[in-house]
């Protein structure tokens, strides 16, 4: 298997949880999982942050999901986001609490020239576009 690394070094300043998850994805088992879930179309993230003073990386908080709407991403509540599944689309998942969690999304908008019974959706764009 041919990997690309553009790694920038070393993830030493990153918090504990998060350089665990750097140093995890050259593991044999990681790998293989990559390569599993490779399969249906899906990969590994890091869930992270970013002081917003420093631009340090943090880890995403558990009440935090990333949003990303008209192009850009922020960091919103998580339960303001759940609530609204009609407008959200899950593109990240976290395993908490004994269960897939959603922890990354994408606001959608309906297609007004979808048909009564089509349901099309696509992704929210910048305003003006």
């Amino acid at each position: 298997m041919t990997m690309t690394n553009i790694s920038q070094g070393s993830a030493d300043a990153l918090p504990p949880a998060l350089r665990t998850a750097q140093e995890a994805i050259d593991l044999p088992e990681v790998q293989e999982m990559l390569r599993r879930l490779s399969a249906y179309r899906l990969g590994i993230f890091m869930p992270h942050m970013h002081d917003e003073q420093t631009g340090e990386f943090q880890a995403l908080p558990d009440a935090v999901m990333q949003v990303e709407s008209g192009m850009k991403v922020s960091f919103q509540q998580k339960e303001e986001i759940v609530k609204q599944t009609d407008r959200f689309l899950p593109v990240g998942w976290f395993f908490r609490a004994g269960a897939s969690t959603p922890i990354a999304v994408c606001e959608m908008v309906r297609d007004e020239n979808a048909g009564a019974t089509e349901r099309y959706v696509k992704h929210k764009m910048v305003e003006g576009s």
